[in-house]
């Protein structure tokens, strides 16, 4: 197994925290795991992006960043997500982005001929849950069940549970609400 995906935000979405979580669940399957994050001056509000990589033993990779028209996956946490950091999307790879409904207009579908666009409104869940940082673990929840991130439910309970500290309950409950999202309950 090798993929590698790409998580885009904004200083305070949860960037960094999303990708610890994959990284666990990789670590947790017996996955290898890379992971590079660019946030140094990305204080509340500025990009963040880190790339993943996960591999089986037998196929590793040797640098941890991913190079454009490389990812499998791109999960953008915001809408502009698409336009910064959609050239590490590979032909044949899904991106999965957090928007509300119409944002998505104007977007040069020709552009993403060839490649899955999902979009979710994952900060409306998470209002719903009561605190819209939580929008990141809705959005993991939403690629778990989609089928477009490695990983079962069980094991990102797991995870979740153990890193979570006082929290855990509602990322939990976060992630529970994005896997609701993908089978429209």
């Amino acid at each position: 197994m090798r993929n590698q995906i790409v998580l885009s935000g904004l200083g305070g979405q949860g960037v960094l925290f999303a990708t610890k979580v994959l990284a666990l669940v990789a670590t947790g399957m017996g996955l290898g795991v890379l992971i590079s994050e660019t946030h140094g001056m990305a204080q509340r509000g500025g990009n963040v992006i880190s790339h993943l990589k996960v591999f089986s033993r037998d196929e590793p990779f040797y640098g941890p960043l991913v190079r454009p028209g490389k990812a499998d996956v791109l999960l953008a946490f915001h809408r502009e997500g698409l336009d910064v950091h959609g050239y590490f999307l590979k032909p044949g790879g899904t991106a999965v982005c957090n928007a509300k409904d119409g944002e998505f207009k104007g977007l040069d579908l020709e552009e993403w001929k060839g490649r899955t666009l999902r979009f979710v409104d994952a900060t409306a869940v998470a209002l719903k849950l009561g605190n819209p940082v939580l929008s990141n673990i809705v959005l993991l929840g939403f690629a778990v069940a989609e089928g477009f991130l490695f990983g079962d439910r069980g094991l990102f309970e797991k995870v979740l549970e153990g890193i979570g500290g006082p929290d855990a309950g509602k990322n939990l409950e976060a992630f529970y609400a994005g896997l609701e999202l993908a089978s429209g309950r």
